[in-house]
């Protein structure tokens, strides 16, 4: 009996979310869900549709490989997402000053490398270089070789994160990345996708270094140039996206979408510069704001011309705080301060059904098993993180710990009966 009730509730959360988010399924007759419910308790149906815009199992895409374990665009960190099972690896490229395509989430290297220990680069060091228009203190990758980036140490970026590797690895060339995706896809015997973003493109254009030609050129060499190769290519900047297709880049093309930071009081994105809009829309003029990309209209008008967006994960399931009688957010668990782990999640969006409907997959960013970027809502288990987006059809997601995400995309097929 208690196996008949299991199923049962497993079955009917399910077939809500059928009803709920296949567009334009306003009603379904309560004796056939009844018969359908009771069909499969008894085992006499099928495994459940998944709700991704291709009927598959969502991607587990490592971010900046996986970051959790190894400084992250590391060849180490890449290849222990795969070593885990990923199906998918991300690396962010950047240009060296002989245009060589690094991979590596940050011009400044003070970010990411060792790059201040060493003296004999010091005179390099700039105090108020502008990134996207936000002014930063550091070495900038535009001013340095490959052979020389290649001298410096990469550390860890998050400091809560494992530093024992710190200064110890290196810096990979997008060649690099490509030759090791190809080689393991042989090893395994499994295709593991690559999926590049042009970062900062106008920022590398302006210093007369653009991505988009190598990319494009290191991608044909790859023999990887179609729309069903093992390859998404993903960039904040719509510019950029729209260059690459219109010089014939053919493979899979991802806008991403972000914003500044939470409102937790009102449950809303806030959007301050840089992160509220696009750096080419901001160069021209555009006063739009990263929201009105998740508009009916936006989306449209993303479909001209890529294949998917990539949002922030916000946009799909907001959060909120709880207000104390002063109007001020209270800190639930006692740890000095009102952030994400006080904040509950909220009903989810119609971002994914929007998509969906037009042919746009939905690859959404970034999750993390720390607690501290985890709402209260998942009683700090990253896995219900990953199962309610899941469950409302996410083609993918960006993983900082893709083992963490492989084990909850088991528990959500097996909910399927897959």
């Amino acid at each position: 009996m208690n196996k008949f009730v299991k199923v049962f509730d497993v079955r009917a959360e399910q077939f809500t979310k059928l009803k709920i988010y296949h567009a334009g399924w306003t009603c379904f007759p309560v004796a056939l869900v009844s018969f359908m419910l009771l069909a499969a308790a008894c085992g006499s149906i099928g495994p459940l549709p998944l709700q991704t815009l291709d009927g598959r199992q969502p991607l587990v895409i490592a971010h900046r490989g996986a970051s959790g374990y190894f400084p992250e665009h590391t060849l180490e960190a890449y290849q222990r997402a795969i070593d885990l099972g990923a199906d998918v690896i991300e690396p962010d490229l950047i240009s060296t000053k002989d245009g060589k395509l690094i991979a590596s989430h940050y011009p400044n290297l003070a970010m990411n490398t060792d790059v201040a220990s060493h003296p004999e680069f010091a005179s390099r060091k700039h105090e108020d270089w502008k990134v996207d228009g936000e002014t930063q203190t550091g070495w900038f990758a535009h001013d340095f070789t490959l052979a020389e980036i290649k001298t410096l140490g990469v550390v860890t970026t998050d400091t809560d994160r494992p530093q024992q590797y710190n200064g110890k690895l290196r810096m990979v060339t997008l060649q690099e990345v490509i030759d090791l995706v190809k080689a393991e896809s042989t090893r395994l015997g499994r295709t593991i996708a690559l999926y590049p973003e042009t970062k900062n493109p106008s920022y590398h254009r302006d210093l007369g270094l653009p991505l988009e030609d190598k990319l494009i050129a290191a991608i044909e060499s790859a023999n990887w140039n179609s729309s069903s190769a093992p390859v998404f290519v993903q960039s904040f900047e719509p510019s950029s996206l729209k260059e690459m297709r219109t010089k014939g880049l053919n493979v899979r093309m991802v806008q991403l979408i972000d914003a500044d930071g939470y409102d937790l009081k009102t449950g809303d994105l806030t959007y301050a510069a840089p992160y509220h809009r696009p750096y080419d829309w901001e160069k021209a003029g555009d006063q739009r704001l990263f929201i009105d990309m998740v508009t009916p209209v936006g989306l449209a008008e993303i479909k001209t011309y890529a294949d998917g967006v990539g949002p922030w994960k916000p946009y799909i399931v907001p959060v909120k705080g709880q207000l104390d009688a002063d109007d001020q957010l209270k800190d639930i668990n006692d740890d000095g301060k009102a952030d994400l782990m006080d904040a509950n999640t909220q009903e989810p969006t119609s971002l994914i059904a929007d998509a969906h409907k037009l042919g746009l997959f939905v690859h959404a960013f970034t999750f993390r098993n720390e607690k501290r970027h985890l709402a209260r809502s998942y009683e700090g288990d990253p896995q219900l993180e990953y199962l309610q987006f899941f469950r409302l059809g996410v083609d993918g997601v960006f993983s900082e710990f893709p083992d963490t995400a492989l084990e909850a995309r088991a528990r959500y097929l097996k909910e399927t009966r897959r």
